[in-house]
């Protein structure tokens, strides 16, 4: 093979865009997709991008990150966006599609590109030589998840189980909530909501503390226990381990055992009342410009709807936004702040990129995104120029920001939120105009992208 030819393992959302985009950019791309020949256990055709669970790329509106998100990929030629458009399902303001006319669509196109060349068969390896994309998504092979786990020296590959739900930090109810580490290793002496809240000065209070009192914990529990969980495919072999056990199987041991477990308020004092909390909900700052929380030891597999309603029984967290829900199923993704650069870029192996939910994003739309900078870039090296690195201000350069620079504790999947932008200069509390004058700022940034690159010529836009 050719090493100026740009090797693409995976034609799903990711590897199908990445495709596209080095292909568009005049290089030569080898797709590699192992259906039919090997088939996954979610997978059921052989067509490229095949959707295999909700037919919705979301919201289309601009005041949505996700929205944004597709704004910007229309205007650098997505195929996976500019498919979705053309198989398009009435669904208000989100973005539904024709499942079948979709994926045909992309696989049409891909056929029909004449710098594509699509084969049908298994990788079981990463090329020794040339540019490469690993967007195998989140069913790999077992054979080519040993190649990677060699490849980044991480043989966890983060087979993961457990994902706790994440809130908008602006629409917790700071005046319910208190900032505290446990054993008084605190900044805050309480009151005052969000403003004197976020004026601590140091110290090692790390949460913001959510306190029951107890018959708000025991209508809490009743509700949690009797909730509906998510169903789990017949291919998803569920073990859990003790120390990431979902709340609710928690909850059904009795109500002591989250009362005296992750819920216990051992070394907190609530300083609006002076005395200890019967239990407290922590929740741990999820990135370094404070806009996103994490609800601390609340890893679930509830169904969503079911999880909207009974965390915001949670004191303070009654109208709470939640960008990211608690899910639990088998997924493959690396540790790609320790990996990547946010080109995509392997730090180590620069030929190398990876693309799709294998970096650390969550749903479609997000996974194409990734697979789009990872072509964009792919090409770029192939021709020797530079690679592009997405402004932070952008949905795109929020993203690849956050999989190759994410500072918290436990890495995970994320999807498109306002959350992973850099903050506005001042607060704005309404969504809507929040979204506007977000968006706004992106467009501005990535005016100044298109023409400093020379991305929006390339790209036919």
């Amino acid at each position: 093979m050719d090493t100026r030819t740009i090797t693409v393992i995976g034609a799903g959302m990711a590897g199908s865009e990445a495709a596209w985009q080095a292909a568009q950019r005049g290089a030569k791309v080898r797709l590699i997709e192992m259906r039919p020949v090997k088939m996954t256990p979610a997978h059921h055709t052989d067509k490229a991008a095949e959707i295999v669970c909700s037919n919705s790329f979301k919201s289309n509106h601009i005041t949505n990150a996700s929205g944004l998100l597709k704004q910007e990929m229309r205007r650098l030629d997505s195929l996976i966006v500019g498919c979705a458009d053309a198989s398009a399902v009435p669904a208000g303001e989100a973005l539904a599609v024709d499942r079948d006319a979709f994926s045909e669509a992309v696989t049409a196109q891909l056929q029909a590109h004449p710098n594509i060349e699509f084969v049908r068969d298994e990788a079981t390896s990463v090329p020794d030589e040339g540019v490469v994309i690993i967007a195998s998504g989140p069913l790999t092979s077992d054979a080519l998840a040993a190649k990677i786990g060699e490849l980044t020296g991480r043989y966890d590959l983060y087979f993961y189980d457990a994902v706790a739900p994440i809130v908008d930090a602006a629409t917790i109810d700071y005046d319910k909530v208190f900032k505290a580490s446990r054993w008084g290793r605190s900044s805050e002496s309480g009151g005052g909501g969000e403003a004197a809240l976020n004026s601590a000065s140091g110290g090692d209070a790390a949460y913001l503390n959510c306190p029951f009192e107890k018959d708000e914990y025991l209508a809490f529990h009743a509700e949690l226990v009797k909730a509906e969980k998510a169903p789990v495919h017949d291919f998803e072999d569920i073990k859990y381990f003790e120390a990431c056990l979902p709340v609710e199987e928690l909850a059904a041991r009795g109500p002591k055992t989250l009362a005296f477990g992750p819920l216990k308020p051992v070394g907190l004092e609530d300083p609006r009342t002076g005395r200890r909390p019967y239990a407290v909900v922590q929740l741990r700052q999820e990135n370094s410009a404070a806009t996103l929380y994490n609800l601390v030891g609340f890893q679930t597999r509830l169904k969503w709807g079911e999880q909207k309603r009974i965390f915001r029984m949670i004191p303070g967290l009654e109208n709470a936004e939640f960008v990211r829900f608690g899910v639990m199923h088998r997924n493959t993704y690396i540790h790609s702040p320790s990996l990547l650069h946010p080109t995509l870029q392997m730090r180590e192996h620069s030929r190398i990129h990876f693309a799709g939910q294998m970096v650390g994003v969550e749903g479609y739309l997000e996974s194409a995104a990734m697979g789009l900078v990872a072509g964009i870039n792919a090409a770029r090296a192939v021709s020797e120029e530079a690679p592009v690195v997405f402004p932070e201000e952008t949905a795109l350069g929020a993203l690849t920001q956050y999989v190759s620079a994410y500072e918290g504790k436990t890495f995970a999947p994320m999807n498109a939120c306002w959350g992973l932008l850099p903050p506005l200069p001042e607060r704005v509390k309404d969504k809507k105009e929040k979204g506007r004058l977000m968006a706004e700022r992106a467009r501005a940034a990535f005016d100044n992208l298109l023409v400093r690159e020379h991305l929006a010529a390339t790209a036919g836009v």
